[in-house]
């Protein structure tokens, strides 16, 4: 079988894998829209000042909560899951196998990918169905796609380079929440930042993926939302390339990491 054939079976053992622990299928899905449902009920009443229009914050955070989801499926679980997979040996064992090595991790990875396309879709049509939300069309469209692709690939290339700094599986949950936790915070994902947000905020946020990849996501996602002036109609939200460039120096950076120092065999 080619290496390609043997990627796609693993992708779909994987899948199997995943479909058959039901409950933690069903959190990894429901989490998200949990926290959708709780922002929004505990902040999403107004209206928040972004790029110099007015958007509902419950609006808002239907995009912010599908970029979330793709983090969570892209760099926390891939990340988490790598590390326990390292120490039970299950990564040793692969390597001793006709499977390379590159297509178990390219399959976990697309995988990932899966999961946060699933994630994005369920976000997107809650959104629409309970705080009227929208779907990309035409252009945005476009961008969204190409948005989520480059950031779930980044992503997933930062969560294996990550490992390399988990000693131990116990040691993944803490270690990989204390990196993305404080990001989600500075980069909008949980608190709006407006246009009032404190300017250290903003400059922190840059240096990092997550708020380019948040930013990039809701211009793709509101791409099309128009505002009413007396001159005619504007587009506020204006898709920026350059957060998909960050978003790709990033993840090559990331998979230079994972090449240099990821491991096999447990760190003990």
């Amino acid at each position: 079988m080619s290496t390609a054939g043997l990627t796609l079976r693993q992708v779909r053992f994987t899948n199997k894998s995943f479909w058959r622990n039901p409950a933690s299928a069903f959190f990894t899905f429901a989490f998200p829209l949990m926290f959708l449902v709780i922002f929004t009920a505990l902040l999403g009443g107004g209206n928040i000042s972004l790029g110099g229009a007015q958007l509902a914050q419950s609006t808002y955070y239907v995009g912010a909560m599908a970029t979330f989801g793709v983090i969570s499926a892209c760099y926390t679980n891939v990340a988490i899951t790598t590390c326990f997979n390292r120490d039970a040996g299950i990564l040793k064992r692969t390597r001793g196998t006709p499977l390379p090595g590159w297509s178990y991790l390219s399959a976990r990875v697309i995988h990932a990918m899966l999961v946060g396309a699933i994630l994005v879709v369920l976000t997107l049509t809650f959104g629409k169905l309970f705080y009227q939300g929208t779907f990309p069309t035409g252009l945005p469209l476009v961008e969204f796609i190409i948005t989520f692709l480059v950031g779930s690939l980044s992503f997933a290339a930062l969560a294996l380079a990550t490992t390399a700094v988990v000693p131990n599986a116990d040691a993944a949950p803490p270690i990989v929440n204390a990196i993305v936790l404080p990001l989600l915070f500075l980069s909008g994902i949980f608190i709006p930042l407006g246009d009032n947000a404190p300017t250290w905020i903003k400059v922190v946020g840059g240096i990092f993926p997550v708020k380019h990849f948040a930013e990039a996501m809701r211009a793709g996602y509101l791409g099309n939302f128009v505002v009413r002036t007396p001159i005619g109609s504007i587009h506020p939200f204006a898709f920026d390339w350059t957060d998909v460039w960050i978003l790709a120096a990033w993840g090559i950076a990331g998979l230079i990491l994972a090449a240099r120092f990821f491991s096999w065999e447990p760190r003990r």
